[in-house]
Formats: C-alpha cells, sequence, structure tokens
C-alpha cells in the first residue's frame, strides 16, 4: 500500500498549508481528501507536489507491505 504519511511530514517542516497546495500547486480538495485517507492519485499529482515542495517521491510517499 502507498501511504502519503510523509507528505504531511513534509509539508510541515517547509511551513506549507493544504490551502497553499490548493492555490498555489493546483491540487483541489478532492485529491487533498484521497491524498489524507491514502487513496489512488495520478501520477500528474506526484509530479506536482514533487516540483511545488522542491522534493523527491520518497519525501511524500512510501510503500508498506499490507
Amino acid at each position: 500500500m502507498i501511504v502519503f504519511n510523509k507528505l504531511w511530514i513534509t509539508m510541515k517542516e517547509k511551513n506549507i498549508s493544504t490551502y497553499q497546495l490548493r492555490e498555489n500547486c493546483g491540487i483541489d480538495s478532492k485529491t487533498i481528501r484521497r491524498l489524507k485517507a491514502n487513496e489512488n492519485i495520478e501520477t500528474k499529482t506526484i509530479n506536482k507536489l514533487c516540483e511545488f515542495l522542491n522534493c523527491r517521491i520518497e519525501d511524500i510517499a512510501e510503500y508498506i507491505k499490507e
């Protein structure tokens, strides 16, 4: 299972809010809800997050064996 727990840690470290993701990164509230629930998201969303946060995939997501 892919989980996005690291996303929230990275955002906190960079002082980025979910409001800033919506307004400046183009991530809608439905996608933020999906991220919080560790549901499927598109790879283009991961790309947007990494670009906006200036980070790598492993800074926002990780695989955990179920």
